[in-house]
């Protein structure tokens, strides 16, 4: 446990039945297998099936090692994970707070319209209310209307002015040395 008794942001989040029955709440030891098939289905949903490198025991450490660094809200019917939330925490210096960076948000597609996507994302806009973050973001591809359109129905603007960059593999290798 982190000094003074608290626990790491993620495992407050209350533990939720919706209405069909499912429950949404925190990720916990046992749910590698089945976040990391939501991954991988996210990634086949996104054109990009070879993409996935993670395995189970990299999602262990990640989530529930010593210092985990990102987070997990699952909703769980049946005993399966049928969707979730993978977040971090981001730092605005123009606000002085922290935010949430939502890095996947995924439901099963044959469970889609049941209101997980929105309890998942709405459990992240509850931390950042209850902490005192300033903002909630992600990304989505410009082809994916479905999400976008969710996204809009949710009070989601995008940031026209803004364009994600990113450095990976060799130019990444390339400018740690320089």
């Amino acid at each position: 446990m982190p000094p003074g008794g608290a626990l790491p942001y993620a495992r407050w989040v209350t533990e939720r039945l919706l209405d069909d029955g499912a429950i949404l709440r925190d990720a916990r030891p046992g749910d590698e297998p089945g976040i990391l098939a939501c991954i991988q289905a996210l990634a086949d949903y996104e054109r990009e099936p070879d993409a996935v490198e993670n395995t189970v025991p990299a999602l262990a450490e990640t989530l529930f090692g010593d210092d985990p660094k990102a987070f997990t809200h699952v909703v769980e019917r049946d005993g399966v994970i049928r969707g979730i939330a993978i977040w971090f925490l981001t730092y605005s210096t123009w606000t002085g707070t922290h935010g949430i960076w939502l890095e996947d948000l995924y439901v099963d597609e044959a469970q889609r319209g049941r209101g997980y996507g929105k309890a998942l994302i709405a459990s992240l806009a509850a931390v950042c209310v209850e902490r005192g973050y300033r903002r909630l973001e992600w990304t989505v591809l410009d082809w994916n209307e479905p999400s976008i359109a969710f996204y809009r129905s949710i009070g989601a603007a995008p940031m026209d002015e803004w364009t994600t960059q990113r450095l990976t593999g060799d130019a990444l290798g390339a400018l740690a040395q320089a």
